[in-house]
């Protein structure tokens, strides 16, 4: 492809994946945010919750003067809680739907445009069950967010079986789930990963394709999942050309071929496309960034 990346996409970068001591709302927030926001390579972000409030203000501000788009990831609010939005325990279910909503706050609080967050683990008897109360805890989380404005929601897909064991899960449980959702709200979709498509034991067509209709975001990952016993194993989001990984420059390139013919990217509204890649061990995070930044260049000029 000769025409420049930003003629089809926003490349933005999942902040706290990248500088993962952030994760929880604490750490070097606000350092490690301006170095994406001076990176002119990007033209989105995406960051999750900020705990203190000053540093949030600040950070709020940042984000406005940088002509950048905002996106807010409620995954590790649920991640590192362990905190359940189909959980069949029904004080459980609240505590997760307070959790999230305080998020979508937070989200408006901080500009941004697009909210999401991913479904949790479930017993296989009770199956039908979860998935019934994950419809009802998303109708309700689209209903508050709809309430405060306009900021679009989206579910990421995770794997079922392997680290994260999330309900949604395989394609076609999650075309079923988000049909269902959007039978009330229409500012609802699916978020993919390229890096979880191998965990999902999927090919990329097989998953994209039956949910195209329904993307409305999109990540650009690696993984490992040959063998438990091989380093990064599992949703690690180890970099580009780690020992044993799925996806490289082929995969990404397959990735983009397929987003850009069913038409997630497009010239007319430039989606979200975003690294979710984090240093392993010792790593550097700026190089790890370097390296996806090369994969996605390389990538792209083969599609």
């Amino acid at each position: 492809m000769n025409a420049p990346l930003c003629n089809y996409m926003k490349v933005g970068l999942v902040h706290f994946m990248a500088f993962p001591e952030t994760m929880k709302g604490e750490g070097p927030v606000l350092e490690t945010i301006k170095k994406v926001v001076l990176d002119e390579y990007f033209t989105a972000i995406e960051i999750t919750t900020v705990k203190d409030l000053d540093v949030r203000r600040k950070v709020k501000s940042l984000l406005e003067s940088s002509h950048m788009t905002v996106a807010y990831a409620a995954q590790p609010r649920l991640l590192t809680t362990g905190l359940n939005l189909n959980d069949t325990n029904e004080e459980g279910r609240q505590r997760a739907l307070a959790n999230v909503k305080e998020g979508i706050d937070e989200a408006y609080e901080i500009g941004a445009t697009g909210y999401s967050f991913l479904s949790g683990k479930y017993e296989e008897s009770r199956k039908e069950e979860a998935f019934e109360l994950l419809v009802k805890s998303t109708n309700e989380i689209c209903a508050y967010a709809k309430s405060k404005g306009d900021m679009k929601i989206s579910l990421e897909v995770f794997d079922y079986d392997v680290d994260k064991k999330s309900l949604i899960g395989p394609a076609d449980l999650a075309l079923r789930y988000v049909q269902e959702v959007r039978k009330e709200h229409d500012h609802f979709g699916l978020m993919v990963d390229l890096s979880h498509i191998p965990l999902i034991h999927e090919t990329i067509e097989e998953s994209l394709l039956p949910v195209k209709d329904y993307i409305t975001h999109a990540h650009i990952g690696n993984c490992v999942v040959k063998s438990p016993d091989m380093p990064a194993y599992g949703d690690v989001h180890p970099r580009f050309g780690f020992p044993n990984g799925e996806n490289d420059v082929p995969e990404v390139t397959h990735y983009l071929k397929v987003l850009l013919d069913i038409g997630y990217l497009n010239t007319e509204n430039p989606p979200i496309v975003s690294f979710e890649v984090k240093p392993f061990g010792d790593e550097d995070p700026d190089v790890v960034i370097a390296n996806a930044k090369r994969t996605l260049n390389a990538a792209w000029a083969r599609v």
